[in-house]
């Protein structure tokens, strides 16, 4: 693993008898698009306020961008950004003018901020709209906004809470796309809370997964997804005699094989090129008509953590 930008070690969070963050253990690459995933009330927007040092943990310690979360919040603040659930904009001016006062109050020069104002407004597609009082806009274009607000100083460390919550599915795609612009052409950290599985699966890298406080699982996004069930290639077509199939069974990548009212399906061991398993069966004088890969998805493999966090629930 390379360079951490977040790493915690069993952070928790209490208020009274309820534990909203559990022992929480996460390690967040420089770099990388984290997303928080999990149900409602999985300790996620608590975990961001703990990480910008805005909530004390009850127990354990955090780091972000090499800095503890306890005794040096402002220096992680100073070089962080953040959208939480309330995204507060300033009514009476227009959107260059909040920009301009954002920009200000970090301090950067006149010519430097209209270049990054006419920068993250262009990007966003709110150039045109630069005049206008922010007053009376939709929540998709306040959230845009607020994105370019952000990260108008340029931080190393975004943290996002719910970026697309509340917003129609055209406008939230909308939003998605531009955070995924704006990650790459930045070039940091991103930090982001969501219960939205396919944006999570969309936008980022690594994820974690919380539950009720506790972290189920964290990685790469390719690796979480294993915990679902096997990706399946299901072959259409005729010919695929008892000789093909005992071919296929040596094949490493084959997990098992059933067969179809009109075709083969194989469980794969990972996300395997499948080619050659193709080429296999048309050298083997098989007809194939149709083939259609079933990746694993993020929800599925969400579903099986959390229902095997149930059950150790049940049991203990």
């Amino acid at each position: 693993m390379g360079e951490l930008a977040v790493r915690t070690q069993d952070l928790s969070r209490t208020y009274g008898s309820t534990i909203a963050v559990n022992a929480l253990n996460l390690a967040v690459p420089t770099g990388s698009v984290f997303g928080l995933i999990g149900p409602n009330g999985a300790g996620k927007s608590t975990a961001i306020r703990l990480l910008l040092g805005l909530l004390k943990p009850s127990s354990g310690c955090a780091s972000v961008l090499g800095f503890d979360t306890m005794t040096e919040a402002d220096r992680i603040r100073e070089r962080s950004g953040a959208v939480l659930d309330f995204c507060s904009l300033y009514d009476h001016l227009s959107a260059l003018e909040n920009l301009e006062f954002y920009g200000r109050i970090w301090r950067i020069s006149a010519t430097d901020r209209r270049a990054r104002a006419r920068e993250l407004l262009g990007r966003l597609g709110l150039w045109e709209r630069r005049g206008e009082l922010v007053h009376g806009w939709s929540r998709d274009l306040r959230q845009r906004l607020c994105i370019a607000r952000s990260i108008f100083h340029r931080p190393s460390i975004l943290f996002l809470d719910e970026p697309t919550a509340g917003l129609d599915p055209l406008a939230a795609a909308a939003v998605q796309r531009d955070l995924a612009e704006a990650a790459a052409a930045e070039a940091m950290t991103v930090v982001l809370t969501t219960t939205n599985l396919a944006q999570a699966e969309t936008l980022c890298t690594h994820v974690a997964v919380m539950n009720r406080g506790v972290l189920l699982a964290g990685g790469p996004i390719g690796e979480i997804c294993s915990y679902g069930a096997r990706p399946r290639l299901e072959i259409v077509g005729r010919g695929f005699t008892d000789e093909v199939v005992t071919l296929l069974a040596r094949r490493p990548e084959i997990a098992a094989i059933s067969r179809l009212d009109n075709g083969l399906a194989l469980d794969l061991i990972g996300n395997v090129d499948t080619a050659p398993l193709v080429s296999l069966l048309v050298e083997s004088s098989a007809d194939v008509e149709e083939v259609k890969k079933n990746r694993v998805s993020l929800q599925a493999a969400f579903m099986t953590l959390v229902q095997q966090s149930r059950r150790l629930e049940e049991l203990s």
